[in-house]
């Protein structure tokens, strides 16, 4: 069963709130939403630490909860485990909402159960490398490197692509929408995986052993 621990960091809907953490995530909000409109996706679903505005229609059909005292809140009130069918889910973004440098990937794994097949993740997360972990620095926040990630999500049964991309500011309290490859001085970075099924291999066909003596027909 998964936790009933959502990410562990109990400053992060107060951090995420303040103005630095607002900025940080008007950036992701804006390249999130662009990304969506341009490639409308089947249904979508959204986990942030805060709550957010509705998305365009553009961005075709979805679910954007957020980070409670409980549990996610918004037009679905549950705990970690999400209230989805399994394979439902053309996208699914965890937008700073999984606990870095921990074991617990129960969220992960719920994730890759409502993925589709071909599905793809987002995964949001503070850059220890930015000066603007400074601005973070007490709120009971933590931030992982690229390599450590890459391993939670192949363990969750997703396929992670080889490079993260930055985004976010460096250290001015300015939103930035444009991804850079690799985390650099970003405040964050995300990553993304695929949800990939092992194709079946087909059995050789068995050879028909006939009595010694009988033509073959």
């Amino acid at each position: 069963m998964p936790s009933t621990s959502l990410n562990g960091q109990p400053g992060v809907t107060t951090w995420f709130a303040s103005p630095a953490g607002r900025v940080l995530l008007d950036g992701e909000d804006a390249m999130l939403q662009r990304t969506l409109a341009e490639r409308p996706s089947p249904p979508w679903l959204w986990l942030g630490p805060v709550p957010r505005p509705e998305l365009d229609a553009a961005c075709g059909r979805g679910l954007g909860l957020w980070h409670g005292r409980d549990g996610w809140e918004g037009a679905v009130r549950c705990g970690l485990a999400l209230p989805f069918p399994s394979a439902t889910m053309g996208v699914v973004i965890l937008q700073h909402v999984v606990r870095a440098g921990g074991e617990d990937d129960g969220l992960l794994e719920e994730a890759a159960r409502v993925l589709e097949p071909g599905g793809r993740l987002w995964l949001f997360t503070l850059n220890p490398l930015s000066p603007y972990r400074w601005r973070w620095r007490g709120q009971g926040l933590r931030a992982g490197e690229p390599l450590g990630w890459r391993r939670r999500l192949r363990r969750a049964g997703l396929e992670p692509e080889p490079v993260s991309q930055g985004i976010g500011p460096q250290w001015k309290l300015e939103a930035s929408d444009v991804l850079q490859s690799g985390p650099g001085l970003r405040a964050a970075y995300a990553l993304r995986a695929e949800k990939r099924v092992a194709a079946l291999t087909p059995l050789p066909a068995a050879r028909l052993a006939l009595p010694r003596g009988l033509p073959a027909a």
